[in-house]
């Protein structure tokens, strides 16, 4: 397991207006640009990597971007493609050349029907802001039982971790089966109670995610539920 992040520097938040960088750095997402200055376009946590400064957004809706594992429900079936809600603002079709079993035409509903929960690839966007996703690449699959949990897809980073440090502690401490969409969903089955553990450790995470010491929070609420259990 990965160190714990305590000893990370202040996560400075930021509001629209505020001066972020005047050295000459490339301006991130959440910036906007006013000769060498550039400012916060949003209210947020500055970051800084390498040559690049920008704001991850406290809140607001999942925006994909080409790469992005998500966690997807059926919303409605044609006889060529399923319609999934991915949490975003477009529509993204799944079409029968992008899962991993042979459809024939007008057999969609044979296979996934509305309600259906899917671990997907976001493939393709194009200049219509048009999504395509794919089930086809290995661990990409329909998720059967378990419990959805959403949150704001901006704290994403901070339910995986660093390397994965914070998702592996969670199913470590709870033995679930966990995947996080980078769109804010989050897919979890276990038991019952494991369950419920794993989505406390997840909803404090989400409150808290821009505080110091998290790791360490989030460590000990594990292992107070481990202990009720004994």
């Amino acid at each position: 397991m990965q160190a714990s992040d305590s000893k990370e520097v202040s996560r400075e938040i930021v509001v629209p207006g505020d001066l972020l960088d005047s050295s000459g750095k490339r301006a991130g997402p959440g910036t906007y640009i006013e000769g060498r200055n550039i400012f916060a376009a949003l209210l947020g946590i500055k970051t800084v990597r390498q040559d690049t400064v920008g704001v991850v957004p406290l809140s607001g809706q999942y925006m994909p971007e080409r790469g992005d594992m998500v966690v997807g429900k059926i919303e409605d079936v044609s006889a060529s493609n399923w319609l999934v809600d991915i949490n975003a603002p477009y529509p993204a079709p799944l079409h029968v050349n992008e899962v991993p079993w042979r459809v024939e035409f007008g057999e969609t509903s044979k296979f996934m029907v509305p309600g259906d929960v899917v671990l997907l690839k976001v493939v393709g966007i194009d200049e219509t802001r048009r999504i395509q996703v794919s089930m086809k690449e290995h661990g990409l699959r329909k998720l059967t039982g378990g419990m959805i949990l959403d949150i704001s897809p901006s704290k994403v980073p901070r339910v995986i971790g660093k390397n994965g440090s914070m998702i592996q502690m969670l199913k470590n401490a709870t033995g679930c089966r966990i995947y996080v969409g980078q769109n804010g969903r989050i897919w979890i089955d276990g038991e019952l109670d494991d369950i419920i553990k794993a989505v406390k450790a997840v909803k404090l995470i989400e409150e808290e995610a821009h505080n110091m010491g998290l790791t360490e929070k989030i460590k000990r609420l594990l292992e107070e539920g481990s202990r009720k259990g004994e």
